[in-house]
């Protein structure tokens, strides 16, 4: 299967919407000369995209909902409106939805259409299969199958330098990993936080725990509680919607006690808004995935007659399609400094982060 990387086309997204940014701050002080506004015109260039989620949901406040922020900001750049010919998704409730819910948007002739998340390959390629002129992707799996691109990335690179803030940031020494499946993907976190924490010191006890799944908060919640309990002071969790939970117990021991030293470290979008408590803020920092980016770049290619189709494209810390949110000052700049050095030494690869947390 051919392997590709783009990095430079990564960045340049990265950085065409901080300019879009600005410039549309300009837009803004003039249309208050005249009170009016309209709505961008249609980029009969652009191509329709719709997504199907994983039984995490669009709102699991973490993977499902970076990849909707992607779908929803490239179809409202390009003029299009959510629903048939625009942009739209289909929400998963249950595994056996996946199959049904690809069919339903290829039916709707939408140009690409995305699964998120791995639990969906089965599905997407025998509706790909059935449907050899609808353009596919998905997110976390690979196929080899010609109509589908394969969008991956190296959780392992960003996972390591959580693990170097919560090693330096901890106070008793006992760290926790919070992971939903254990599956390939989630193990990659697993991996590269443990070895991050190691690389720091490699005396300190990670305790690490599957819930089995990516939506159910109480299940979250029942293991951040047995490890906060048991001296634990920095969770980072790899759970979606299960994650939620992981937050919430460490919010209510934070309400509880304006002094308790708790942490969570969020995953895949920055989770800091679901950290806070009161004018305190529980979330150290998360790590990024950054679906949206890579689901905007695919539906480009594709509209430029580029899709990837039977390629996996893997992003990681290179291309910043893996990085740390901002810490928002938990973090101090000395710290700050330790982790960059440890990226610039995984990116040249100076250290390579396992991606098996059973490798020896």
């Amino acid at each position: 299967m051919k392997k590709r990387k783009l990095g430079l086309a990564f960045t340049f997204l990265l950085a065409a919407g901080t300019i879009l940014g600005a410039c549309g701050t300009d837009k803004a002080k003039d249309t208050k000369k005249d009170d009016t506004t309209t709505a961008p015109e249609v980029n009969k260039d652009a191509i329709s995209i719709a997504m199907v989620t994983d039984t995490g949901g669009v709102h699991d406040k973490s993977f499902n909902q970076s990849a909707w922020k992607g779908i929803e900001e490239y179809g409202k750049e390009n003029g299009f409106e959510k629903g048939d010919g625009g942009y739209d998704y289909l929400t998963s409730t249950d595994m056996a939805d996946y199959e049904a819910n690809i069919n339903r948007l290829a039916h709707r002739d939408f140009g690409v259409i995305f699964g998120i998340g791995f639990l969906l390959k089965d599905a997407i390629e025998t509706v790909a299969q059935q449907n050899p002129e609808t353009k596919f992707a998905l997110v976390d799996e690979e196929s080899d199958v010609a109509n589908v691109a394969s969008i991956m990335f190296k959780e392992q690179e960003g996972a390591f330098l959580a693990g170097v803030a919560a090693a330096r940031m901890t106070k008793s020494n006992k760290i926790g990993f919070v992971g939903g499946m254990e599956i390939p993907v989630i193990e990659r976190f697993h991996a590269g936080f443990v070895a991050g924490v190691a690389a720091v010191n490699p005396d300190i006890k990670v305790d690490v725990q599957y819930t089995g799944n990516f939506d159910k908060a109480e299940d979250g919640k029942a293991a951040a509680n047995r490890m906060y309990s048991s001296g634990v002071d920095i969770i980072f969790h790899a759970a979606g919607g299960t994650g939620n939970g992981v937050f919430s117990e460490a919010k209510e021991r934070k309400a509880a006690d304006k002094d308790a030293y708790v942490w969570v470290i969020g995953v895949d979008s920055d989770q800091y808004e679901e950290g806070k408590v009161g004018d305190d803020n529980i979330t150290l920092t998360s790590m990024l995935k950054r679906v949206d980016i890579a689901v905007k770049l695919t539906a480009e290619l594709a509209a430029k007659g580029e899709f990837p189709g039977g390629i996996i494209t893997t992003y990681g810390l290179g291309d910043d399609g893996i990085e740390l949110a901002d810490s928002r000052g938990a973090i101090p700049d000395d710290i700050l400094a330790e982790i960059k050095t440890y990226k610039e030494k995984i990116v040249s690869e100076e250290i390579v982060v396992p991606k098996d947390p059973n490798a020896k």
